[in-house]
């Protein structure tokens, strides 16, 4: 606890923060890859603190940077006013990088969301994701330069992604339902669909529900606290984030989503090039969340648990991208 303490003091005294307001220091669970603590000072201020792995712990070639890039998309969503955090420092110290900024109302969305409540909550979450998609950024790719400089185009960058995810999937001996070439061949037929996008959005990527901070105050309907965990986030095509919004699901039975996406000035269209698309960011995501089990090396259950339903979810949006490839 002093040494949790101390840091914090350092990091608080490094963003021109008073470290004697420092009143607790409280880890945060729910992060699989970070360290997080909420920093409580004596006036009720709270901040969270995210530090990184050490480089020596074993992980993906996309997950180099990732400080950088949650940096960036909270600031990107500051000036598209969504709620998110707001970053107060960076430290970009080698020894302890770490990311010092504001802590948002709410806890996780979870299971006691009432039937009446989900529709106007979903809504809402509509309107702020469409809000996140106005921003663009310089070129396409992760910001962090983890799979090198951002590129001119949206296939050149995602093909990119593709091939490192499936480079970790060899190196780390990954479990997956086809071969890597036999993975690789069906993505690439749906390349061509990729050619459609033309400005770099921002991309979250990650919004599950554990990653969206619902409100609660006394008396009043809840309401979206805040989106956080940017740190996957990427510049790219905004369809992508509708694959975490459903995750192993269908954005497009999600009604009040959608509604308030376009409401917002959201474009949300599922002609055949668009579900090629977000057949492709599926997998995608799939891939990732089958390769990490093995740097991560998660427990026996967890592993089940992927084997019999995302693996099976990957077959589907392969055998997808193949039918829908040939129309």
């Amino acid at each position: 606890m002093a040494d949790s303490w101390e840091w914090a003091r350092r990091v608080l005294r490094g963003a021109r923060l008073d470290p004697e307001l420092l009143a607790g220091v409280r880890t945060l669970s729910g992060g699989t890859y970070n360290t997080v603590e909420e920093l409580l000072l004596a006036d009720g201020t709270r901040y969270v603190l995210k530090v990184p792995p050490a480089s020596t712990v074993p992980g993906m070639r996309y997950e180099r940077g990732l400080l950088t890039a949650e940096a960036e998309f909270y600031r990107a969503a500051a000036a598209a006013e969504v709620v998110a955090p707001r970053v107060v420092a960076v430290g970009e110290d080698d020894a302890v990088p770490h990311l010092l900024m504001t802590a948002c109302p709410g806890e996780p969305w979870d299971g006691t969301v009432a039937e009446d409540e989900r529709a106007p909550l979903r809504r809402e979450l509509g309107r702020q994701v469409a809000r996140l998609h106005t921003v663009t950024g310089p070129g396409f790719g992760y910001p962090s330069g983890a799979l090198g400089p951002l590129a001119p185009d949206w296939r050149t960058a995602f093909a990119a992604m593709i091939d490192a995810v499936l480079d970790d999937a060899l190196d780390y001996g990954a479990r997956l339902p086809r071969s890597v070439d036999q993975v690789a061949g069906a993505l690439r037929a749906g390349y061509p669909a990729l050619d459609e996008v033309t400005a770099p959005v921002l991309v979250h990527f990650d919004l599950w529900d554990g990653n969206i901070l619902l409100d609660r105050p006394p008396g009043r309907a809840p309401r979206i606290g805040g989106l956080i965990d940017g740190e996957r986030m990427f510049w790219g095509d905004p369809l992508a984030d509708f694959v975490s919004l459903a995750l192993l699901g269908d954005i497009r039975k999600d009604e009040a989503f959608l509604a308030g996406y376009r409401e917002a000035g959201g474009r949300a269209e599922f002609d055949v090039p668009a579900r090629v698309r977000l057949a492709l960011y599926r997998a995608y995501l799939y891939l990732i969340m089958l390769t990490e089990t093995v740097p991560r090396a998660v427990d026996q259950d967890h592993e089940r648990w992927v084997q019999a339903v995302v693996a099976p979810e990957l077959v589907v949006a392969l055998e997808e991208i193949e039918q829908l490839a040939l129309s």
